[in-house]
């Protein structure tokens, strides 16, 4: 009998493919060996009875890792490489589904003994945070009494790494920002080179740099895969998040650029140099869009950063003023047949200076002042009021009368008309910088008001102006 012609389409295999069909092809194609098969299939069924008897919100936490894992296996997309990552989120999300106490949207924690940094995310249940876990590894490494740990920590790390891109990827597993995964973060995966590379050094240890160098795919390869955005001729933006190709995220990309440009300098590497070289370029050319005049942007023709964000934005930059002012020494000193100095580094947790004990490589040579002006303006943008102005001087009579101003950073605004000492319209706002504009009530008549303007910003500093509105006859 011949065979339907809808029979064995792609569809129809992808309806066919399970988790458990899919473990037992990589087991039969020798991709997994049968005691890791074996041991997969019972944590997944395990995770699978545990669910049939939750409710609430544990089985909506446990629900989701299992979702994504079955998703994954449907598209064809259960590796080998991923399997250790996914098993293992599965695994977590039951021990904690079970018996531990609800987590707050958000909250972090550590299973046993294992160094890595898990976060609940509400809806998506505990998720392996790849960002903190590298912020984690770069914190030990500055303790220099943290040796083990550290050790422990990236040899764990570097056997939940998935291929991808050409290399190897720090996949996150859940769904966020409209992206599905398995997605990759430059950010977090620049943050990973990093400590690696340090630690390559502190340890004694090539096989760090070797993850290292194996992490550069994503840097070299476009989106959906990587997050290389090539702009102009020798100059890419490195995206926050692989799926979201037009988004361009300050902290992300500075970070990025920190990150390549510690793997060049500590380990010597020529792809390194030319991954950094091309996208600090970029981000010099970028740099002047995400600056409102008062605060930062936290992405290109976005809103305006939260605190929070303004200050990582500032202390990234920072990091990034003093390794370019370093490498411009280096390089004087080299060509003068002097001694370079130290490279350096941010002072945060995140951001420590790189390890001393290696002889700093050469790396591209870039004028530093951008980043360092940049840096300075971050600063002192939280050190004062807004700056307002009134750009309405004229209206005309028999309509609602609009008021015009700018304010250069985020802010709560109060926009008050009056004539004789008699307000006749007012309006308060949370705004962003820019020029927003304010209806008030009264139909104006002509004559003189006065327009009172204050506002106070996200750090409670205030700022004031007034002007003269003249509204004309009809």
């Amino acid at each position: 009998m011949l065979a339907s012609p809808q029979a064995n389409t792609p569809a129809d295999a992808a309806t066919k493919r399970t988790v458990l069909s899919e473990l037992v092809r990589l087991r039969d194609a020798g991709a997994i060996t049968p005691a890791a098969y074996a041991e997969h299939r019972a944590t997944y069924l395990d995770a699978r009875r545990l669910l049939g008897k939750l409710s609430g919100s544990r089985r909506i936490g446990m629900r989701a890792p299992l979702v994504h894992l079955d998703r994954i296996a449907r598209d064809g997309l259960l590796t080998s490489g991923r399997v250790p990552a996914l098993m293992l989120t599965v695994k977590r999300n039951r021990e904690a589904w079970c018996c531990d106490p609800l987590p707050r949207n958000g909250q972090r924690r550590t299973f046993g003994r294992s160094q890595l940094v898990w976060q609940h995310y509400l809806g998506q249940g505990w998720q392996i945070q790849w960002l903190a876990t590298f912020g984690k590894a770069n914190a030990l490494w500055s303790f220099k009494k943290k040796d083990d740990e550290l050790r422990a920590l990236l040899d764990e790390a570097i056997t939940l790494a998935a291929p991808r891109a050409g290399g190897i990827a720090w996949e996150y597993l859940f769904a966020f920002g409209g992206g599905r995964p398995p997605w990759a973060s430059g950010m977090a995966q620049a943050t990973g080179i990093q400590s690696l590379s340090r630690a390559a050094i502190r340890l004694k240890d090539p096989v760090y740099f070797e993850a290292a160098r194996s992490a550069l795919g994503i840097f070299k390869t476009a989106p959906p895969s990587g997050v290389r955005v090539d702009v102009a001729p020798g100059r890419s933006h490195y995206l926050l998040y692989s799926y979201a190709r037009g988004q361009r995220v300050l902290n992300g990309f500075n970070q990025a650029v920190n990150g390549l440009h510690d793997f060049a300098t500590l380990a010597n590497d020529e792809q390194g140099r030319e991954l950094y070289a091309r996208g600090v370029k970029q981000l010099a050319a970028e740099l002047p869009r995400y600056d409102t005049g008062g605060w930062s942007r936290y992405q290109l023709g976005g809103a305006a950063s939260d605190i929070g964000y303004h200050k990582l934005a500032r202390d990234f930059l920072r990091g990034l003023c003093e390794r370019t002012r370093a490498d411009r020494t280096r390089a004087g000193a080299a060509q003068n047949g002097g001694a370079a100095p130290e490279p350096a580094g941010g002072a945060t947790p995140t951001q420590p200076p790189p390890d001393t004990s290696a002889e700093p490589a050469p790396v591209v040579e870039v004028d530093p002042q951008p980043f360092c002006d940049m840096a300075t303006r971050f600063t002192s943008d939280l050190r004062r009021g807004p700056r307002l102005e009134v750009l309405t001087s004229r209206t005309r009579a028999g309509a609602r009368g609009a008021v015009r101003i700018r304010v250069d950073k985020p802010a709560t605004v109060t926009v008050t008309v009056s004539r004789d000492g008699k307000t006749v319209g007012a309006r308060t706002a949370t705004v962003q910088p820019g020029t927003p504009v304010f209806v008030y009530t009264a139909k104006a008549q002509a004559g003189r008001y006065r327009v009172t303007v204050r506002a106070t910003d996200l750090l409670g500093f205030r700022g004031a102006t007034s002007a003269v509105l003249t509204v004309a006859r009809p």
